[in-house]
């Protein structure tokens, strides 16, 4: 397995690494680690997020699961790195976390059936699906409730060669676990979920897939710190702070 991240080197352009135990291999530089400051490892030109794609969020959320893939956009302005603050917009009263395991396109795709996909999945990584969560049950459509400024943390790193379907995700407010589930509990596994996205997007390379939630979601309030946790992949941690 290979962990790719992103970099702020020397203050200059933000540079690809890779993690070899505690340093980071960088333009053929070895660094430390803890000295780096890690950036989200993917630029994407959209985030296609999955809703209710576990049967027991579905109905925390008073719903029952999709016939089919619930899809919806994030934007690439709402992504934020490992380390950074979520911004609790001053729009809202209610902003929850939801942590996720993400699939980063490698290859540009259209049309793939869900035993192509490992060829076109450059590896996973974990996002936070940041949901203004009053916005979203008083607006129509979700854009808005997901897609303010910083509601998409990503990181720490993206990792290939792992089982998607074989990984845990836990989420923790303040060191306090609210979320510990298996991504086994998908109604729609993650390979099935890249292919179905494409078939209605091109995804392009850097593009992520969040593949939906577990049950256990709840809000946040400034000065919490989240982290979501995923095996293999590490955590990512963010502070939350007012608008």
């Amino acid at each position: 397995m290979t962990m790719r991240v992103r970099v702020a080197a020397d203050g200059g352009a933000p540079r690809d690494g890779i993690i070899e135990g505690d340093a980071l291999l960088v333009d053929g530089r070895r660094i430390a680690l803890a000295s780096a400051k890690l950036l989200s490892p993917c630029r994407p030109t959209k985030i296609v997020c999955v809703g209710r794609n576990y049967a027991e969020h579905a109905r925390e959320m008073g719903s029952q699961p999709p016939a089919e893939p619930l899809l919806f956009f994030k934007p690439p302005s709402a992504v934020i790195g490992p380390g950074d603050t979520i911004v609790y917009p001053r729009q809202s009263s209610r902003v929850d976390f939801e942590g996720e395991l993400a699939a980063v396109i490698g290859r540009r795709c259209r049309n793939i059936t869900a035993a192509q996909a490992p060829d076109y999945v450059r590896g996973f990584t974990i996002i936070n699906d940041v949901t203004a969560r009053d916005i979203q049950t008083t607006d129509e459509q979700w854009a808005r409730a997901k897609g303010f400024d910083t509601f998409a943390p990503i990181g720490p790193c993206i990792v290939d060669g792992l089982d998607p379907g074989a990984l845990r995700i836990r989420t923790s407010l303040n060191g306090e676990i609210r979320q510990d589930a298996p991504t086994s509990l998908m109604l729609v596994d993650v390979l099935s979920l890249v292919a179905y996205a494409s078939e209605a997007f091109t995804l392009e390379v850097d593009d992520v897939i969040a593949t939906g939630t577990p049950s256990g979601v709840g809000p946040m309030r400034p000065g919490d710190e989240v982290g979501v946790e995923i095996d293999g992949i590490g955590t990512l941690t963010n502070r939350v702070a007012a608008g």
